[in-house]
């Protein structure tokens, strides 16, 4: 099998995904807030992707400027990441139906099937996060167009379960929709290795912060091309009287100032001086805003600089276009060895 041939037997592997998402290669941008912006979406598409915004706590109106001013970078398909616990939540829902947005992802908790059923109704594609097998079986009955599944492995927040294993359990089973497969994917092997399991195809995020087109600070992609796989780590819980979403992100000053904060905390709701409540609250807000110091003011410090295991994986910056040519290249490089029984693949990038 010779590159041509290999190339052509990963357009069928990802054809579903291709023909869903309405691009070229079926490699999904995931909806990182602050970085997932009209820069890197337009540039994740324009190469032949599907770049994906990330509206995090936007307000409706500053999310259609948003898609309006990507919609200005490129004339392929993008889609939205919607959070499901956002207050208005069916509004944004109405401003991505209004720019006519070909899709929409629903992230951060099982969604409402109102959100569903509107974002079917006004003629666009539903994407839903399933951590579990009944959860997406639950999705699909509500009307959902596809599933993402996204492992442990992930930046941000993340569940409990591993890629793999969420892999081994969904994909087999969900078969009325496409489903793709996200959390630590950063080489164009393990994206090939998930279509061959039946993924339409895959979600990347960490993999482009560094791109050239990303508004990320310099000090954020220094932070990420210095770090490896085990520098990603998941928040730490010290009481289960307060629970923490776990987030992972690269450890750093911030990280042990957590720590430390949780402590005092809990040590002062030992004493009677705070009640649970209050203590909660000063837990959940230690975050607040260090997502934004971090990727856009550069202060990767006292801010949190949300990483995936596979930023071990990257290496430098470079221009999108040529981070998704180079997965292709990576998968396709994988196919050839296959066929022609080499022990070891060949060296691409």
């Amino acid at each position: 099998m010779g590159p041509g041939t290999a190339r052509q037997h990963l357009d069928r592997l990802w054809a579903r995904g291709r023909a869903f998402l309405g691009c070229d290669i079926a490699i999904m941008g995931g909806g990182m807030t602050w970085v997932s912006e009209r820069n890197l979406v337009s540039a994740i598409s324009n190469g032949g992707g599907f770049g994906v915004i990330a509206s995090g706590s936007m307000s409706p109106d500053l999310l259609s400027a948003e898609i309006a001013a990507t919609r200005k970078l490129t004339q392929r398909p993008f889609g939205v990441n919607l959070i499901t616990m956002h207050p208005q939540l069916l509004d944004l829902v109405g401003v991505c139906l209004d720019h006519k947005v070909s899709h929409v992802v629903l992230a951060g908790g099982l969604p409402p099937t109102t959100a569903i059923q509107r974002i079917r109704g006004g003629g666009a594609k539903a994407m839903c996060f399933a951590p579990a097998l009944v959860i997406a079986r639950k999705l699909v009955k509500s009307g959902a167009d596809a599933i993402i599944i996204e492992g442990m492995e992930a930046g941000g927040h993340t569940g409990p379960v591993s890629t793999s294993v969420l892999a081994q359990e969904i994909l087999p089973a969900i078969r009325e929709v496409p489903v793709f497969v996200a959390g630590g994917i950063g080489r164009g092997e393990a994206v090939l290795g998930y279509l061959e399991m039946g993924a339409a195809g895959c979600q990347l995020g960490t993999r482009f912060v560094c791109a050239t087109e990303s508004i990320a600070h310099p000090r954020f992609k220094a932070a990420f091309i210095k770090a490896n796989a085990r520098d990603a780590v998941l928040s730490v819980q010290l009481d289960p009287r307060f629970p923490v979403i776990p987030v992972r992100a690269l450890a750093n000053a911030a990280t042990k100032k957590f720590l430390d904060m949780q402590r005092q905390v809990i040590e002062r709701v030992d004493r009677g001086e705070l009640d649970q409540k209050a203590a909660q609250l000063e837990i959940e807000h230690f975050w607040a805003g260090a997502l934004r110091r971090a990727v856009i003011d550069g202060d990767v410090e006292s801010g949190s600089v949300m990483a995936g295991q596979s930023v071990g994986m990257v290496h430098d910056e470079q221009p999108t276009a040529a981070i998704l040519t180079e997965l292709v290249d990576q998968a396709v490089a994988a196919l050839v060895a296959r066929a022609t029984g080499e022990r070891e693949l060949p060296r691409v990038g």
